[in-house]
C-alpha cells in the first residue's frame, strides 16, 4: 500500500512559499512558509501535519487495542505535540508527546493505560520517528 503527499516550493527559504497536497485531495494546495513553520504565520507546516498524522494513527491503533480486549470507545481524542529543536547538525524532530483522552465504557484505568501504551508502540507513525515519544492517557467516565 502506497500513499502520496506532494509539495511545491517557490523562492528562497525565508521569503518563499510552498503548497502541500495529498493524493486523496483532502489537502489541496495548503499554503506553508518559513513563518508558518518557524514563527506564527498563516498556513500549515510539516511538523503540524506529522502531529495530525500521528494523532490519527495512534487513535486508530488504540481503537484496535481496545477491540482486542472486547472494548469499544465512545470517543478517543488525541493531540500529538511535535517538538523541533536546532541541534549541532541542523533541525530535528526530537520528541513527540501524545495526549489522549478517551471514553471507553467498561474499561478500567490500568487496562486503558496498558492498551494505550501498546498502541503508542505499535502505531506505524510512532515507528517512523527517531525521537522520544511520551504520552498522557486519561480515561473518562
Amino acid at each position: 500500500m502506497d500513499r502520496k503527499g506532494s509539495a511545491i516550493w517557490k523562492g528562497s527559504i525565508r521569503e518563499g512559499q510552498g503548497m502541500v497536497s495529498t493524493e486523496s485531495g483532502t489537502l489541496t494546495n495548503a499554503q506553508y512558509s518559513f513563518t508558518s513553520r518557524f514563527e506564527h504565520g498563516a498556513g500549515t507546516n510539516p511538523e503540524e501535519l506529522l502531529g495530525a498524522a500521528h494523532a490519527g494513527c495512534f487513535s486508530m491503533a488504540l481503537s484496535g487495542q481496545l477491540a482486542s480486549a472486547n472494548l469499544t470507545a465512545e470517543s478517543i481524542e488525541t493531540t500529538a505535540t511535535v517538538t523541533v529543536e536546532k541541534l549541532a547538525d541542523g533541525f530535528a524532530v526530537t520528541k513527540v508527546h501524545l495526549a489522549v483522552t478517551a471514553k471507553v465504557p467498561g474499561a478500567d484505568a490500568a487496562t486503558f493505560v496498558q492498551l494505550a501504551g501498546n498502541a503508542k508502540a505499535g502505531c506505524p507513525v510512532s515507528k517512523l520517528f527517531n525521537a522520544t515519544i511520551t504520552m498522557d492517557a486519561t480515561l473518562v467516565a
